[in-house]
């Protein structure tokens, strides 16, 4: 699918409104899309890719149908093995200290994770050192603002994320899988780029809404407006020398 489009952008809201019911389905297509969009920059193809925080295994397994050397790195056994047996090659590791020897990794690949992560410069800078200078880090988060920001309690997070807490429990009979401040941090779109511009050892290629259907790069450039029409950031970055 073209991306940006408008056909990309419909398909994959309506694999994430299913996502509870098929998520072979939802995870495989967004697998294929962000395949497509790492391809835009690096072949896949004979690369090292370290897939970190990927789950189960639906983006490891994409990159492998495309020629990729690929390793899955997931610090939660339950996600790893949400299949059934974990997909091989799978190592059970925290994102702040992954088993790879520095710049071993041709393209570092990490989708939806940093909002999950309580210091996400410290997180970036791990995937920063085990990708080779030069390659590629893939890096994508949710935003507080956005209307997904406060993932299953959403939109409701706006009006505070314990009062949307106890309305999902009310309306499930379970407890929300994911708590602000404990699993779940607010991380802004202007904060988190100002941030990385800061670093000395990356530079941004490109910084787009990850699912707009138009305007992908220039919504995170709007301050303000940026914090809840980006949805999503895509981050590409490069590791420098």
């Amino acid at each position: 699918m073209r991306d940006p489009s408008l056909r990309r952008s419909l398909t994959l809201f309506r694999a994430f409104l299913r996502e509870q019911h098929d998520p072979e389905h939802c995870y495989g297509l967004l697998a294929r899309d962000a395949a497509d969009q790492i391809e835009r920059y690096e072949p896949l193809k004979g690369r090292v890719v370290a897939d970190i925080g990927g789950g189960s295994g639906h983006f490891t397994e994409e990159f492998r149908r495309r020629g990729a050397h690929g390793y899955l790195f997931e610090p939660d056994l339950r996600e790893l093995s949400a299949r059934g047996r974990p997909p091989g090659g799978a190592v059970l590791a925290d994102g702040y200290l992954l088993p790879m020897a520095d710049g071993t990794a041709d393209i570092c690949f990490s989708s939806n994770v940093l909002e999950h992560v309580a210091d996400p410069q410290t997180f970036l800078s791990e995937l920063v050192r085990i990708t080779r200078p030069g390659g590629l880090i893939y890096l994508s988060f949710t935003n507080w603002l956005s209307p997904w920001g406060g993932h299953e309690t959403a939109p409701w997070h706006y009006l505070g994320a314990r009062r949307a807490r106890e309305r999902y429990r009310r309306r499930t009979g379970r407890a929300a899988k994911h708590t602000l401040g404990e699993n779940l941090f607010a991380l802004h779109v202007g904060r988190t780029l100002r941030q990385i511009r800061r670093r000395d050892d990356v530079w941004i290629v490109t910084a787009r809404s990850r699912y707009a259907p138009f305007l992908a790069e220039t919504i995170p450039r709007l301050p303000g407006v940026r914090e809840v029409a980006t949805w999503n950031l895509l981050l590409i970055l490069r590791r420098l020398p």
